[in-house]
């Protein structure tokens, strides 16, 4: 009883000390920095010869290799990502998008724009054309993953459908598409860079409609470096080299690999 209770102790005091221990200086060099990924469609995902791929991870590859430095990677939630960031206990993530409260925490380097489509389930209504047809259904129901920004439009239509508990949030793009292979929910929310991996590899064929219900909303992601841990002057040379990739034509070649020609037009209207 004795020993436990001295393990115990060591153990409150470790953490204590660790608790109370002042956060690291921003780093000045991007060698040794952890870069936190996460698995979702044709942004990070496992290829055919089971190995990791995706646009963020080529973005990443490209600006490691720009600035001569070497990430450590990791693969998280987008939940626990975003706690990670606001807690300053992680240096980089990749697509996040930037809202109001996340750049008190972090600065962002946008490398792709879309906005969010509707697949709703095929045998919906045929008169669920649009996102007040959808409202005006009550008992359908939409799945979202949670932490995800969807745009001023979807997100108002969002917080309607929260109000009234039709709204299901899960913990990463995996479980969002089981709810709907189940039929938990009437429709979920994705990005293009979501479905287009479904299409191409005929996933859930013949299962859904993909619904475009808000064609001038946008949204803009990015890597999402902690102004905690990574100082102004090397988010400014990371930043910086995602724009030479812009404008070398480096992003294209990435977004053409991954979602084809016509899907990385839209990927760079940002």
């Amino acid at each position: 009883m004795l020993s436990r209770w001295l393990i115990c102790c060591t153990l409150l005091l470790s953490a204590s000390a660790w608790a109370a221990s002042p956060p690291r200086a921003p780093a000045d060099s991007c060698d040794g920095l952890e870069v936190a990924f996460y698995e979702h469609g044709a942004l990070y995902y496992h290829d055919a010869g089971g190995a990791w791929n995706g646009i963020d991870k080529e973005v990443v590859d490209e600006v490691e290799k720009r600035l001569g430095c070497r990430f450590h990677r990791r693969l998280d939630s987008r939940v626990r990502i975003w706690t990670s960031i606001a807690n300053g206990l992680l240096d980089i993530s990749v697509s996040g998008i930037a809202t109001p409260e996340r750049e008190k925490k972090a600065r962002f380097a946008p490398y792709l724009a879309g906005r969010n489509f509707v697949l709703l389930q095929m045998d919906a209504k045929p008169e669920v054309q649009s996102l007040d047809a959808f409202l005006a259904e009550p008992s359908y129901k939409v799945a979202v993953v949670r932490s995800y920004t969807h745009g001023a439009i979807y997100e108002a239509w969002l917080n309607k459908l929260r109000a009234q508990g039709r709204v299901y949030e899960t913990g990463d793009y995996q479980s969002l598409l089981r709810l709907f292979k189940l039929r938990r929910v009437d429709a979920v929310l994705a990005l293009g860079v979501s479905w287009v991996p479904l299409v191409r590899g005929e996933e859930m064929a013949g299962q859904y409609r993909i619904m475009d219900w808000a064609p001038n909303d946008r949204v803009v992601a990015g890597l999402v470096m902690s102004r905690a841990r990574v100082s102004k002057a090397l988010a400014e040379q990371i930043s910086g080299a995602v724009r030479e990739m812009r404008q070398d034509g480096t992003l294209k070649a990435i977004y053409d690999r991954h979602v084809g020609p016509e899907m990385a037009d839209m990927l760079l209207r940002f």
